[in-house]
C-alpha cells in the first residue's frame, strides 16, 4: 500500500505475513550532498541529535523504550538520505512508531547535549580518519566529485563541526524534514489498513514543506587522477571509482552484472586473477553505487606496496578485456544469478524490505515493482556488459586514490583502455 496524505506526507506498508518482526523507518530526503560548505556534515549532526531526547523522552528513555521490548533502534545518513528505523516484534509495532515519530517531531536539539554530541562525532570522525580502509575512500570521493558536496565527508570535517550552531541545526531541520522530503515506512506481518490507522494520528503534526534541490554534478576530468597520501601503514589501501550513470538510466542493470562479473564476488574476475592466482591481496573487490545524476563502479583493495603496480596492471587489463571480448554464456548466466539471487536474498527480511521500499520511493519517487526488475536484469546481454564496459572503463572516468607508505605514485598502464 502506498498513499500521499493531502499534505504531502507519504506512507507505504509492505505485508509480510509469514514474518515475525515489523520494521518502520522514516526517511527524509536529504544527506550529504543537499548540504552547503559550511555546513558540512549538519544532516548527520541532526541524526546524532534526534536520539538525545524529546520532550517525552530522554536519551537513556529513547533506547529503553525500544530495547525495553525486545527491539532495535538505528539510524543512518547517506549522500541523498537519511532514516531512522526500529525493528520489533509485530506487537510492538505500536510502541517503535510512537518512539520515532517522537523523536521526529518533538526532538529538543537541548543546548548540553548538542555539545556532548559534538564531540561524540568529532571521535567518530577521528575513528574514521585513523583507519586507512575507510580513509581510502575520503580521498577517492573527493578525486572523483572536486569542489561538490558528493565530493565531501557526510559526517563533515572538525572545522565544519565545530562552526556549525544549533540555529544552524534548527533551520536545516526546518527546511528538510517536512511532508515534502519525508515518508514512513512499514513491512512486516501486519495489515496495511491496522499500520495506517496507528500512524494517522502522527501526520498533520509533520511541518508541511516541499523537497528542495541538490547541487547538480558536472563533470570535467579528461584524464585519470591519482591521489595519494603518505601515512605510515603497513598495507596500501587503493580505491579506484570509475564514474558511470545515474539511477535512471538504463545501462544500471548491464552495470549491476558488469560488476559480478568483474570484481562482486569470490568467483570475479579481479578476485581469481590479484588473490586465488597471483597472492597480491586478501581482500579485492568492486562495488556499484548510483545516485540521482551520476554513479560509480568502485574498486578497493588492501596489499602490499611492493605489489600495488602489478595488481593494478592486472585490474586494468580485465577492463580491458571486458572492453574488447564479450563475456561467455556461461559467465554471463552466472553474474546474472548472481545478482537476481542476490535481490531475493536482500528482501527476505522486514528490515531490508523497508529499506528497499524507502530507497524506491525517494530515489524514483515510485515503487518500481520487483518482477520488472527483474526481467531488465534478465535481459541483459553479453553484448551490452562489453557496451557498458565500453563506455565506462575510458582513462577519463578513473580515478584512483592511495593511502600508502610509498612516497610517490606509480605510473599506472591507463593507455590500456583507450
Amino acid at each position: 500500500m502506498l498513499l500521499k496524505f493531502d499534505n504531502g506526507l507519504r506512507f507505504a506498508c509492505v505485508e509480510m505475513p509469514h514474518m515475525a518482526s515489523v520494521s518502520v523507518g522514516i526517511w527524509v530526503g536529504t544527506g550529504g550532498r543537499y548540504e552547503p560548505l559550511k555546513l558540512n556534515g549538519v544532516s548527520h549532526f541532526i541524526e546524532h541529535l534526534l536520539f538525545k531526547g524529546t520532550r517525552k523522552r530522554n536519551a537513556k528513555e529513547i533506547s529503553q523504550a525500544v530495547e525495553g521490548v525486545g527491539g532495535y533502534l538505528n539510524a543512518f545518513t547517506s549522500e541523498e538520505h537519511t532514516c531512522f528505523y526500529a525493528r520489533a516484534g509485530v506487537t510492538q509495532y505500536e510502541t517503535i512508531l510512537e518512539v520515532l515519530m517522537d523523536m521526529f517531531l518533538n526532538s529538543k536539539f537541548d543546548p548540553v547535549e548538542l555539545e556532548r554530541e559534538r564531540g561524540v562525532i568529532k571521535e567518530e570522525l577521528a575513528m574514521y580518519l585513523d583507519q586507512p580502509s575507510q580513509l581510502v575512500h575520503e580521498i577517492l570521493n573527493e578525486t572523483l566529485w572536486p569542489n561538490h558536496p558528493l565530493g565531501r565527508s557526510i559526517t563533515g570535517t572538525m572545522k565544519s563541526l565545530d562552526a556549525i550552531q544549533r540555529s544552524d541545526l534548527l533551520e536545516y531541520f526546518r527546511q528538510f524534514y517536512n511532508t515534502g522530503s519525508t515518508l514512513v515506512v512499514v513491512a512486516g506481518p501486519i495489515k496495511s489498513s491496522k499500520a495506517l490507522a496507528s500512524f494517522k494520528k502522527f501526520y498533520k503534526k509533520v511541518r508541511p514543506g516541499k523537497t528542495l534541490a541538490y547541487s547538480p554534478i558536472t563533470v570535467d576530468q579528461t584524464e585519470p587522477r591519482v591521489r595519494l597520501l603518505t601515512k605510515k601503514t603497513e598495507q596500501t589501501q587503493l580505491a579506484m571509482g570509475i564514474r558511470t550513470c545515474s539511477r535512471h538510466q538504463d545501462d544500471r542493470f548491464s552495470l549491476r552484472i558488469l560488476n559480478a562479473v568483474f570484481g562482486e564476488n569470490m568467483s570475479s574476475r579481479i578476485f581469481q586473477t590479484i588473490r586465488e592466482e597471483h597472492g597480491l591481496a586478501y581482500t579485492i573487490y568492486s562495488s556499484t553505487s548510483f545516485f540521482q545524476d551520476t554513479g560509480t563502479i568502485t574498486v578497493s583493495a588492501g596489499l602490499d606496496s611492493g605489489n600495488l603496480s602489478k595488481a593494478m596492471e592486472l585490474v586494468i587489463r580485465e577492463m580491458q578485456i571486458l572492453k574488447q571480448t564479450s563475456v561467455s554464456r556461461k559467465e554471463l548466466t552466472q553474474g546474472r544469478d548472481y545478482v537476481l539471487g542476490q535481490l531475493d536474498l536482500h528482501l527476505e527480511s522486514t528490515e531490508n524490505r523497508m529499506m528497499w521500499i524507502g530507497e524506491q520511493l525517494l530515489g524514483y519517487g515510485k515503487i518500481i515493482p520487483i518482477d520488472l526488475i527483474k526481467k531488465q536484469i534478465s535481459q541483459v546481454t553479453a553484448r551490452d556488459i562489453r557496451r557498458a564496459a565500453n563506455t565506462y572503463f575510458r582513462p577519463e572516468h578513473l580515478s584512483v586514490a592511495l593511502v600508502s607508505p610509498i612516497k610517490k605514485a606509480p605510473v599506472f598502464p591507463f593507455k590500456l583502455l583507450n
